[in-house]
């Protein structure tokens, strides 16, 4: 199935010189993408840290590099070089940058992670202006439709199938188990990835020894997706102080396991300020039915705020809304840090019109209010020409984001 970013990096490459820092989850099919991409462009080298030949190369410096990718001739059009786990190397910022200022107009350069390239920087960010942030996100209902190839910031509503709407459910949008929809196999590629992500990883690109506690951290929050978090619970069933308990939690996060989604306090009375709620970048592993809809649905706008953010069209941002009164509302999507959309999870069409949809629209001027049904059919409208709050289907509203 090819990825929609494999167009935008092709995009890139035409009209700009930076390099692309692509980051995401562990087997989201980031190295299917550079290989993909390497292969539409002649000439091309993949380099993986993990492969003690590759390693070799690189650790001779950019001039092996470039010999190896034929730089010292004169070619038709600029090669790409990928290279995958680049982050595990030590000095792979001042590798990259030598790199990068001397053959700057002879190639052009794909850097790929399974953690978060500015999270384990070392030192001051010398590739200032070198590079552009790229994330893979796993699948969508948006990007099983294509939605994002429109070029709009939501595109219109198309119906996805009863069959790739079960598999986002069931099996989450890694590729892979997405595709294959076979239990059995999902059970076992679920439990190796978690492993490699809690021990290999951690071990890897962390000095954390306790492997153990942060993955007991890591299931607690898995049991709390989409609650209010509480460090000092954390720490106590883990058996840490509460500011190791934010570290892990913080390694966790540039890791790819779980993301934050932080209070928007803004012209909102008594608002909270602090606690943010986390979700996973794996849905499926949230076992009650109405966390794992709200992560379904808060992994597609994270998804979309990253890819409107990173391909141009404005400063996008995803928070929560919560007062002092427990009135709360899901999800906020900002817009050049305005609030743009208000959205409110429910796994049934029957729930009642939230109360708080429309006193958090008053409050922070947002100029859509949405509450999500996940169990409604298909409506062929636009949910963005609404404007009063109104409750629509999922795969409506999913369908029209990235």
């Amino acid at each position: 199935m090819q990825r929609t970013l494999l167009n935008e990096l092709s995009n890139h490459y035409r009209e700009h010189r930076q390099m692309v820092f692509l980051s995401g989850p562990r087997q989201v099919g980031k190295t299917t993408l550079a290989k993909a991409l390497a292969g539409s462009l002649p000439g091309s080298e993949y380099h993986n840290w993990d492969n003690q030949a590759h390693r070799t190369v690189i650790l001779a410096g950019p001039e092996a590099v470039a010999s190896q990718l034929g730089l010292n001739r004169l070619l038709p059009n600029p090669p790409l070089c990928v290279f995958d786990e680049l982050h595990k190397y030590q000095h792979w910022r001042n590798f990259l940058k030598g790199f990068f200022d001397q053959y700057e107009d002879q190639v052009r350069t794909l850097v790929t992670g399974s953690a978060s390239l500015e999270t384990f920087k070392r030192g001051g960010d010398s590739l200032m202006g070198r590079y552009f942030p790229y994330r893979l996100h796993p699948l969508s209902v948006g990007e099983c439709l294509g939605s994002m190839a429109s070029g709009r910031l939501h595109a219109e509503p198309a119906s996805l199938d009863d069959d790739r709407w079960a598999a986002l459910w069931r099996f989450g949008g890694f590729p892979e188990p997405f595709l294959k929809t076979n239990q059995r196999f999902y059970n076992r590629w679920r439990t190796l990835r978690t492993e490699q992500l809690l021990r290999e990883d951690l071990r890897d690109l962390t000095r954390i020894q306790e492997l153990g506690q942060v993955e007991m951290l890591a299931q607690l929050l898995r049991n709390q997706v989409g609650q209010l978090t509480s460090y000092s619970y954390l720490a106590k069933n883990a058996r840490v102080s509460v500011d190791t308990a934010r570290r892990w939690v913080a390694t966790l996060e540039a890791l790819y396991f779980c993301f934050a989604v932080r209070p928007w306090h803004r012209n909102v009375a008594r608002a909270l300020r602090k606690e943010p709620k986390y979700y996973l970048w794996d849905w499926s592993q949230v076992s009650d039915a109405g966390a794992r809809a709200e992560n379904l649905v808060a992994s597609a706008l994270l998804k979309s705020v990253h890819w409107w953010t990173e391909t141009g069209q404005g400063e996008f941002g995803l928070h929560f809304v919560r007062d002092k009164q427990k009135r709360e509302v899901d999800f906020l999507v900002t817009r050049d840090q305005q609030p743009w959309f208000l959205v409110e999870v429910k796994t049934g069409a029957k729930a009642h019109l939230s109360e708080a949809l429309a006193y958090f629209q008053r409050q922070t001027g947002a100029a859509h209010a949405f509450q999500v049904a996940m169990d409604s059919e298909f409506v062929a409208r636009d949910c963005f020409a609404q404007r009063s709050p109104i409750i629509v289907p999922a795969r409506t509203l999913l369908a029209q984001l990235a």
